[in-house]
């Protein structure tokens, strides 16, 4: 059976000698979308940390292909491993093709820099993503939309085979919401692993495979998102009440009840 690209057993996070989180089991394989859901504090980002080896963990482990993530350097988790954080405004006036570019750092040598074939590598990515033609635009100059496009391009270029995302969606309109899910599920299909967080239950049902339920630290539940983003459990979580309906094209959506 092969490895799972990604994987944690009973693993516990926290920052120093404070928990945040224990006894979480997750994997996701090449193919797959994994959404993390869950409450702000519940541990969201302090999981990712750990997943990517940014904080030690506490208890359990995080595998690699298989590895333990603690025999591995951090030129080597890059190599296995992207990061995609919310969208945000750059310090410098960069141009689209240097920030993507900056991913192939995790194949460079020490004091190298980036060569023809990174940067041709940097505008396949972004021709990928169908926005090549931001290549030369600066990237405080583009909308928050382009910008999350363009760190998932950054990603890419990593030719990692498994993708952290956190929150890609957050603070973009519904628009490119939709653009960034659609780019995030043809990753998916083109073998990549994709582990994700959000909190709103309707990108899971768009484009899930699998869903994982964070509540204080705690897997509350984890399996498909028809099964586990039930009314009973999102509201044993979130605290109100909510709709799931199916609708005539197959696709399920949620929502609040207002009023109650």
């Amino acid at each position: 059976m092969t490895a799972p690209t990604l994987a944690a057993h009973a693993l516990g996070f926290g920052y120093g000698a404070t928990p945040v989180g224990r006894n979480v089991d997750i994997e996701i394989g090449a193919g797959e979308v994994l959404c993390l859901l869950g409450p702000n504090g519940s541990g969201k980002t302090t999981l990712f940390k750990t997943l990517l080896g940014l904080l030690p963990a506490q208890a359990g482990e995080v595998l690699v292909d298989g590895r333990p993530l603690v025999q591995l350097s951090r030129q080597d988790v890059a190599r296995r491993i992207a990061y995609v954080p919310q969208a945000h405004t750059a310090q410098f006036p960069f141009r689209v093709i240097e920030m993507v570019t900056m991913g192939r750092t995790a194949h460079l040598g020490l004091f190298a820099t980036p060569t023809s074939a990174d940067r041709q590598r940097a505008l396949e990515a972004l021709s990928l993503l169908g926005i090549a033609e931001l290549a030369e635009r600066e990237y405080t100059r583009i909308s928050g939309g382009q910008r999350q496009l363009v760190l998932v391009a950054r990603a890419l270029v990593q030719d990692a085979p498994a993708i952290v995302m956190d929150e890609p969606t957050a603070n973009l309109d519904f628009g490119n919401q939709a653009i960034v899910l659609s780019e995030v599920k043809r990753l998916a299909a083109r073998g990549l692993a994709v582990l994700l967080s959000t909190h709103d239950p309707d990108h899971a049902f768009s484009i899930a495979n699998r869903v994982a339920l964070l509540d204080h630290g705690r897997l509350v539940d984890r399996g498909t998102p028809q099964a586990v983003l039930t009314p009973c459990r999102l509201k044993s979580v979130y605290g109100i009440d909510v709709v799931v309906e199916r609708l005539t094209n197959g696709q399920t959506v949620c929502a609040p009840i207002y009023g109650t």
